[in-house]
């Protein structure tokens, strides 16, 4: 039985701090699919003229949720108070779990400044079950070359298993609770039927090109589809070239409490949240090169 589409959420543009961004969650009416909480996607040119260390988004702390970042195109350094350093570029996923507490940025890498090339990415907030709010933080690199990928039928639907389990493959990277999440991309004519495990909430987002979704029918690029409750299986037909995320998951269930980059269960938990990083405990960041 093919999910139903409950709602279609266009991306309107949002400004996060003088960067404009493409929001299609959460929205006035809908806080969050949970547990999926936010989904940003950006694009846009590094100035040539300044130093990359100097672009994108200084350090900054996160608590209680997983933030991902998927490349588009171009790169993205980042940098944590744990240490790790990393550049991803187009086609490679960064997955951190912020835990109990950690500070990070995100630069374009020096070598996207000095070409003055598009950096495109999708930020995605995963939120954390209270058991795991305080966990250590940790970060995890998916590469190009560590991709679990399956194809349609037809061969015209490349998919990458970010995280859970499809038929007999296992994604990677592990949540902190049980989700599946799929970058998929393919050519015009593609079809690709995806099987939901029962019981977890199902969103799909159109990065770019134009999909049929079963029983629903045709949805642009930059719109999220939430589909019902009901159902195990969604059919996608690609009408043009395209590229889109499916993010699938339980519902956590529980009170959700933010603040700015904290995610929690209370009130007190976010004035905690607070007072701890400013006491320095999540961490210091000093940027430095790889």
């Amino acid at each position: 039985m093919f999910k139903k589409v409950k709602l279609l959420l266009p991306a309107e543009t949002v400004d996060m701090g003088g960067f404009p961004v493409k929001q299609p969650l959460p929205t006035i009416k809908v806080d969050q699919v949970d547990p999926f909480l936010l989904l940003h996607h950006a694009s846009a040119k590094p100035l040539k003229d300044r130093p990359a260390r100097t672009q994108g988004v200084g350090p900054h702390p996160h608590r209680g949720f997983s933030p991902v970042t998927f490349v588009i195109e171009g790169s993205v350094h980042h940098r944590d108070s744990r240490g790790n350093s990393q550049i991803a570029r187009s086609g490679e996923v960064q997955w951190m779990h912020a835990g109990m507490g950690i500070i990070h940025s995100e630069r374009p890498s020096e070598d996207l400044v000095e070409a003055h090339a598009r950096q495109e990415i999708i930020q995605l907030w995963i939120n954390s079950p209270a058991k795991s709010k305080m966990k250590e933080p940790e970060y995890s690199f998916l590469g190009k070359d560590s991709m679990i990928v399956f194809s349609s039928e037809d061969g015209k639907v490349s998919n990458s298993l970010i995280s859970g389990t499809y038929g007999s493959k296992n994604g990677p990277i592990h949540g902190e609770s049980p989700l599946l999440v799929i970058w998929s991309s393919g050519k015009e004519g593609g079809k690709q039927d995806f099987n939901i495990p029962a019981g977890y909430n199902c969103c799909l987002y159109v990065i770019q090109g134009k999909l049929n979704i079963e029983g629903y029918g045709m949805v642009e690029e930059e719109n999220l589809v939430v589909f019902e409750e009901e159902g195990e299986e969604t059919g996608i037909g690609l009408l043009d070239d395209s590229e889109f995320l499916v993010l699938a998951g339980m519902p956590i269930g529980e009170k959700v409490v933010q603040h700015g980059p904290f995610v929690m269960n209370s009130e007190t938990e976010i004035m905690e949240a607070m007072r701890d990083y400013q006491m320095g405990k999540m961490g210091i960041l000093i940027e430095e090169e790889l």
